[in-house]
């Protein structure tokens, strides 16, 4: 491997993810799994690249936006094969998952005033 390489408990705290996530990421095939040698280090311990960070961040980033784990997978694996070229269809999926993340944010930005503490709104009389 080149440039630096992370045990998965250190790519796990730089992501921002524990090590179940990673593991579970790993089966899923959106990030992967290192093989025996030379991806291990010499204790058998799993080594990663820095790219695996920058992977899991994104799939934690799209979870919270509401991508499934199927529409992640997807996405992944087009900017994996993508090489300069526009992949088909990909822009307007991710343009639709917009659509819905804003429709969500209109949909609960009415009641917000409302889940704020009692002490805290605004008297409107």
């Amino acid at each position: 491997m080149t440039g630096e390489e992370l045990r998965s408990g250190q790519v796990a705290a730089v992501a921002g993810v524990n090590i179940q996530a990673l593991r579970y990421d790993e089966r899923r095939g959106l990030l992967p799994e290192p093989e025996p040698e030379p991806d291990r280090g010499p204790g058998g311990y799993r080594l990663y690249g820095e790219d695996a960070v920058t992977v899991l961040r994104v799939v934690k980033a799209a979870q919270r936006l509401g991508f499934t784990m199927e529409e992640v997978a997807r996405l992944l694996e087009a900017g994996r094969h993508r090489h300069g070229r526009p992949i088909a269809g990909l822009q307007e999926r991710a343009a639709a998952k917009l659509a819905e993340v804003n429709a969500r944010i209109g949909d609960v930005t009415p009641t917000a005033p409302l889940c704020r503490p009692q002490s805290t709104r605004v008297a409107t009389t």
